[in-house]
């Protein structure tokens, strides 16, 4: 029974040869596929047990590992769309039956629909903005829909918030009541003026004219009109309704700064809301007047022009006009030990009951990786490596089949005794 042993035992070494030269082809042939993780083989021994003056030969078994906790390079592209992870973690994504499962292949685009999908065909899952800033579910799918950046409808964003920023001449001449430009009578003026475009509930641009008047040391006042009330070939005096809100800036004469900063002046945009418009770094300084800085939120109707992904993983849709709004969070999920994920066509995997439990979090959190946009993670093949193991198990197969033929010849030998 020995030469039967001896010729099995070849065999069995065969065998794990030829596994691992499987997993070295493998390796090799996806040596370019993005966030692919590379597959090995590792040997056991298997011992039949003897008897005293009588060997019985065993074999070797084998087990494939896949290195999924192994980092690959990353390599920057110029799609904002292409996604990689610098660290623990995998996407979610799903099939078109909506079965989900976690990759690390990050190469999404839009399809026909405005879904992301990847090369192998799966969509990316996130949390919707569309009921306020989303929360991961802790240990499951749950809430989690398909990315899309479809093109279904322009948005307009009144505008809610401003910052207006300028220096007001402290040696400008001081404008009697009657002439304020509050009063808003034929002989008003103001000793500066300025227009701020915002926007109402249906996007339409609104021209407001802010004007100062210095009422008296260190005092001014701040008149805002709707400039569609402006007299014909002059600012005063405008429609009835036109004065949208004044207020009252108190300067201190020694520093120039206001003395009780306001928190912003509430302005009523016509066909909009309330407008606030910050002006709490206005300065009385002995210069000209100098506009600083002018902010107004809001915009007119607009298209998504392009996306962006932070780090964070939230998704941002960049309109038309330079605006950004919040779309999606996209979370990663990981389990206790990723090399034990069940590795599944199309370079995704499933968890498995030596993996652990899923866990889901946002990027950055809880031990979970980066989000990098515009960058796609290689694989980890090293071709050199796997050039050397397939030399190793070339050699290796040809010593154990030498161990097959000779046991083959002493058989030959053995059943001829008897001729």
């Amino acid at each position: 029974m020995s030469l039967y042993g001896m010729m099995r035992t070849g065999v069995s070494g065969m065998n794990a040869q030829a596994n691992r030269l499987s997993t070295v082809a493998d390796n090799i042939a996806n040596s370019g596929t993005t966030g692919y993780k590379r597959s090995s083989t590792e040997f056991s021994s298997l011992i039949i047990p003897s008897t005293t003056g009588n060997y019985t030969s065993g074999g070797v078994t084998t087990t494939i590992r896949t290195s999924i906790s192994q980092q690959g390079d990353l390599k920057y592209t110029s799609s904002g769309s292409d996604l990689a992870i610098n660290g623990d973690g995998f996407f979610v994504v799903q099939n078109s039956s909506g079965t989900p499962y976690l990759t690390r292949a990050g190469s999404f685009v839009p399809d026909g629909e405005g879904r992301l999908v990847n090369a192998a065909g799966f969509y990316l899952m996130g949390y919707s903005f569309a009921a306020g800033p989303p929360s991961a579910t802790a240990n499951g799918f749950g809430g989690l829909e398909m990315v899309s950046i479809a093109q279904e409808e322009l948005i307009a964003v009144p505008s809610t918030q401003g910052v207006f920023t300028a220096n007001l001449p402290v040696g400008a001449d001081v404008v009697v009541p009657g002439n304020l430009p509050s009063a808003n009578a034929a002989t008003a003026t103001s000793t500066q003026k300025t227009s701020l475009v915002v926007y109402d509930n249906l996007g339409s641009e609104v021209m407001l004219d802010i004007h100062y008047a210095k009422t008296g040391p260190n005092t001014w006042e701040i008149a805002v009109f709707d400039q569609a009330g402006a007299a014909p070939g002059a600012p005063f005096p405008y429609a009835p309704g036109s004065l949208l809100a004044t207020s009252t800036l108190t300067f201190d004469g020694t520093t120039g700064a206001l003395t009780a900063p306001l928190a912003g002046v509430d302005i009523p945009v016509p066909n909009g809301g309330t407008f606030n418009l910050d002006i709490s770094k206005m300065t009385q300084l002995g210069t000209d007047y100098t506009q600083l800085k002018v902010e107004a939120n809001g915009n007119a109707p607009s298209g998504i022009e392009s996306i962006e992904i932070g780090s964070d993983g939230t998704m941002y849709a960049q309109y038309k006009n330079g605006s950004f709004r919040e779309l999606y969070r996209i979370p990663l999920a990981n389990v206790q030990s990723p090399d034990m994920l069940r590795a599944l066509p199309g370079n995704v995997y499933t968890p498995s009951a030596d993996s652990g439990d899923l866990q889901m979090g946002f990027p950055g959190s809880g031990g979970l990786g980066s989000m990098v946009s515009g960058a796609l993670e290689n694989s980890n093949v090293d071709i050199a490596e796997e050039l050397t193991a397939m030399i190793e198990s070339q050699r290796s197969y040809t010593a154990k089949s030498k161990v097959f033929q000779t046991g083959a010849d002493l058989m030959d030998i053995l059943v001829n005794l008897k001729r």
